[in-house]
């Protein structure tokens, strides 16, 4: 879980390193449009972050590059690359990604409102505490489908993984790779109304 923390922290640092907003995540962007009506981001953002989740899956791949042939289970393999549920039920896993999706957007929201911090954050304070959140998220709502809470995070590593040449893969699963498109989209856009509505 200590890597949800990392990954979040470190990957939004460098984004705003070069003059992005720090959005790794398709759900975030889509949550701040809902609440600003400003749409004009998910056209260049969404594809960067769909790319960049592909790119960090093909470093994961190199990493392991030894260990795909000595690795007999197939879901341990997909795992490293996307979420897999504990219980396979749709319904249920779309809603523990829409509720873990809810919380991360209004949440982030209100630690970057002048609510959260009285007079506005610190430079790098932002994504050291959206880090801890992400990692919150995943210690108290990810059991139940390993939290993707991004849609770029598992559909870009998931692609990788069915073109990528693993020994003994298995399938990549696409019959369950809606669920945590759809659950972080409709999570984000809920929580984008109310962030809207509340005005923060």
């Amino acid at each position: 879980m200590h890597s949800a923390f990392l990954g979040e922290f470190l990957g939004t640092m460098i984004m705003m390193l070069i003059g992005s907003d720090g959005h790794l995540n398709p759900a975030v962007t889509v949550g701040v449009a809902v609440s600003s009506g400003d749409w004009s981001r998910l056209s260049v953002y969404v594809p960067a972050q769909i790319l960049g989740a592909m790119a960090g899956a093909v470093l994961v791949w190199l990493t392991y590059l030894s260990h795909w042939k000595r690795t007999p289970d197939p879901l341990d393999k997909l795992g490293c690359f996307s979420t897999i549920p504990a219980i396979r039920a749709p319904l249920a896993n779309i809603l523990t990604e829409i509720i873990g999706t809810f919380v991360l957007v209004l949440v982030a929201a209100a630690i970057s409102s002048k609510y959260g911090t009285g007079v506005g954050l610190s430079p790098g304070l932002g994504p050291f505490l959206t880090g801890f959140l992400v990692w919150g998220i995943g210690l108290s709502l990810g059991g139940p489908t390993g939290y993707a809470i991004n849609p770029a995070r598992d559909l870009g590593p998931r692609i990788m993984h069915a073109v990528l040449p693993i020994p003994g893969k298995g399938t990549s699963d696409f019959g369950y790779a809606f669920v945590p498109i759809v659950g972080p989209l409709v999570g984000a856009s809920l929580a984008g109304i109310l962030v809207k509505l509340i005005g923060i």
